[in-house]
């Protein structure tokens, strides 16, 4: 078993640069990039694809009905993100002051883990009993799809802050197009549910999910090491909110960061809420049959694969700002598409580009975040950039389901306002992106 030795080391490497293909094969890199395989089976199964088919199916019997199941999935979404808001800010502290990531990522991903598993035993219940005039067992498994998102949503805090440590600056950006790329490579081995599925009972896709999860995850608990870091000075978990109210006071010492944060929080509501209702717009706006969007996402993850892959090197090009700008033009476009969709090719069109937008998302933004933080509090400011981001998943999908809800009686309408307010987020995102102080490095 091979022993992870940081390659960085303030900021600077006396090594001989290593070829692209020695840093994807290495066993840390690897057992990293495995775990954005496992939980990106998760997020495309669960978030985006399944769990909006089960409320659809259940509660979705006409186009108002529709509408209302799409305020649900909005609902349970920005209730996980609620309770992330809380605590995110806190688990960046945590890093920086233990160093320690799996010891926390290993029972967070245990309890999305089983959370998920047992979303498929509730949903697969016969009960008369309801509460609020809803089945118990179908309330049971909105609950269980909020702990399960939460924990999935905070194992990803301490799972970002583990890419310094695998290779240089120059290497990073290299590094992390690579490990999404094999994320979304996990869609297309988590969509091979559908054929045990079918076009019906889609809560029967809950339990196998769990357990892929679960597998791939494996090689990261197991492989990875991290460098022991050693903490000086013990303190109450919640006294990491001090800290955060610091570092806020310090904003100006710290401008290009926090401009950013403000920039991610537009950029990330805009894709984290096109990620939640993309499998029932696609339904309620293009008529889409399971099978259907099921080939759309297919070809979406290959497009995310391509754009994560390229974009590694785009942003090593042309600096991580330009990129992450050109990547929310991408994603206004694509959008735009949706929005204004009359025939299904418009349709497939944006899914191919939000596939690449989203890809390449990750990679630019992350990198970005390692470009304009200083190394000391990178983990603090890890937690605050998905605390940002987090908010964002909270005001997003409550403004989709609040214009679904209000427009209901409009019918499908309601989801192209909705969906349309998410390229003014996007804009908006890409300006203030623009205005972030940034040198690239030569």
């Amino acid at each position: 078993m091979a022993n992870l030795e940081p390659k960085v080391q303030n900021g600077s490497n006396q090594e001989k640069p290593k070829s692209p293909w020695a840093l994807y094969f290495s066993l840390p890199i690897i057992s990293w990039a495995l775990y954005d395989f496992a939980n990106t089976i998760f997020s495309s199964n669960i978030i985006t694809i399944f769990f909006p088919f089960y409320l659809q199916e259940v509660i979705g019997t006409n186009e108002r009905m529709d509408q209302i199941a799409s305020t649900f999935l909005s609902y349970a979404n920005a209730t996980a993100s609620f309770f992330l808001v809380l605590f995110s800010p806190l688990f960046g502290v945590m890093i920086d002051r233990t160093g320690k990531r799996k010891k926390f990522i290993i029972p967070f991903t245990l309890i999305a883990v089983f959370s998920t598993i047992f979303m498929g035993v509730f949903a697969s219940l016969q009960t008369s009993q309801t509460m609020f005039g809803l089945p118990v067992s179908f309330i049971l498994v909105l609950l269980l799809f909020v702990v399960a998102k939460f924990f999935f949503h905070s194992s990803l805090i301490f799972y970002d802050t583990m890419l310094p440590d695998l290779g240089t600056k120059k290497e990073l950006p290299l590094i992390s197009g690579f490990g999404i790329a094999v994320g979304y490579m996990g869609t297309l081995l988590g969509l091979t549910v559908y054929l045990y599925v079918g076009d019906s009972d889609f809560h029967r896709a809950f339990i196998p999910t769990g357990v892929l999860f679960l597998l791939f995850s494996l090689p990261l608990f197991f492989i990875f090491k991290e460098k022991p870091k050693e903490v000086q000075e013990k303190k109450s978990f919640f006294s990491g909110y001090k800290e955060i109210y610091q570092t806020f006071k310090e904003m100006r010492l710290y401008r290009p960061v926090f401009l950013f944060m403000i920039a991610y929080f537009f950029i990330n509501d805009a894709i984290a809420t096109a990620i939640a209702m993309m499998a029932i717009y696609a339904r309620a706006i293009g008529g889409f049959s399971a099978t259907e969007f099921i080939l759309l996402y297919l070809v979406s993850t290959v497009s995310s694969i391509i754009g994560s892959f390229i974009y590694g090197y785009i942003s090593r090009s042309i600096g991580s700002k330009l990129a992450v700008a050109s990547v929310a033009g991408l994603l206004i476009v694509a959008l735009c598409f949706a929005v204004f969709a009359i025939d299904p090719w418009m349709l497939w069109l944006a899914g191919s580009l939000f596939g690449v937008a989203l890809g390449a998302t990750w990679v630019t933004s992350r990198t970005f975040i390692i470009e304009l933080t200083p190394e000391g509090k990178r983990g603090q400011f890890f937690g605050l950039f998905a605390f940002s981001g987090k908010v964002s998943s909270i005001v997003g999908p409550l403004l989709y389901g609040t214009i679904t809800l209000v427009l209901a009686g409009y019918g499908n309408l309601a989801s192209r306002t909705a969906l349309g307010s998410l390229i003014i987020l996007a804009f908006i995102g890409l300006i203030i992106t623009l205005r972030v102080p940034y040198k690239k490095e030569a």
